[in-house]
């Protein structure tokens, strides 16, 4: 029988301010500017690689993923990861189907992203590793998030990340977990949902938060100066076509549009677009900040 998503209870987790108190730090408009600028410079560092995240799918595969590898790393009695686990995972929390988990895991691991522990047994029981090149990759993803946590009061996450690395062995699943149960972040608005689960969608719209003026926006169309198509394709590796469908749902959203028309010149993002964009990441930064201040409390 296919094993249930086991999910923290909503009681088991430590009071913690609601994301809405997020939204209004004054400072979290340029912290999730530079926390998108730091996921745009991952890409651009290691694209072939950091695709893995670059849609909401692939996004919630891959944490997953993590959440079962380092589980087992901080309670061994817990189950590690194999492809069965995985499975039960992915299909019991309604992220994909069977098939797409399969497939998401074996692409991870013909690119070694993932390597055996062992090896003998059946592909289905035989436990899985994250490589040290994906674990570096994830730590800068969490310690990124840290950095703009710590910009909203001052903190100091990434010092203490930085002194105990374990902590993220402990965070991670937790906000994951989370995160997995939590529909604002897994039914996102529209104008989000139509970029982020789009192949590469997710790269995409970071790349256009990070082009966002410094400062408080004016209007309800808010220029992030000139951009051609051709930018996103050629910097995110996707087909021409692929693109244009995304840009013209968005356009037909109201969420996004050249001014000029076409395909190329100075690019404007709505107000409604940036509003929603900040209110779905600050789910996932309450999830985080919580989860880390949980795994001071756990970690050795």
């Amino acid at each position: 029988m296919t094993a249930r998503l086991e999910i923290v209870p909503q009681a088991d987790f430590e009071a913690h301010p609601a994301s809405a108190g997020i939204v209004g730090n004054p400072l979290f408009a340029e912290a999730l500017r530079q926390a998108a600028l730091h996921m745009v410079a991952m890409h651009d560092v290691n694209p072939r690689i950091v695709r893995y995240t670059a849609s909401m799918r692939k996004w919630l595969l891959t944490q997953a993923i993590l959440t079962l590898h380092y589980e087992h790393l901080t309670d061994p009695t817990r189950a590690g990861l194999t492809a069965a686990k995985l499975v039960d995972f992915i299909v019991a929390s309604n992220v994909a189907s069977k098939n797409t988990a399969i497939a998401h895991l074996a692409e991870m691991r013909n690119y070694r992203l993932l390597v055996d522990a062992k090896q003998f047994g059946d592909k289905r029981t035989r436990p899985l590793v994250v490589a040290d090149t994906a674990e570096q990759l994830i730590r800068q993803w969490f310690e990124g998030h840290l950095v703009s946590l710590d910009a909203l009061d001052q903190g100091k996450r990434l010092m203490r990340s930085k002194h105990e690395p374990t902590l993220m062995y402990y965070a991670l699943p937790r906000a994951t977990r989370r995160l997995l149960a939590d529909p604002a972040w897994c039914d996102p608005p529209e104008s989000i949902a139509t970029l982020v689960w789009a192949e590469s969608g997710s790269n995409i719209l970071h790349d256009l938060v990070a082009r966002l003026p410094r400062g408080v926006l004016c209007g309800e169309r808010i220029s992030v100066g000139p951009l051609r198509l051709s930018d996103i394709t050629n910097r995110y590796i996707i087909s021409r076509s692929h693109a244009q469908r995304i840009f013209a749902r968005a356009r037909e959203l109201g969420i996004l549009g050249w001014e000029g028309g076409g395909s190329r010149g100075p690019l404007w993002i709505s107000r409604c677009l940036i509003d929603d964009y900040r209110h779905w990441q600050a789910v996932k930064f309450q999830a985080l900040d919580e989860a880390f201040s949980w795994a001071m409390t756990r970690a050795r």
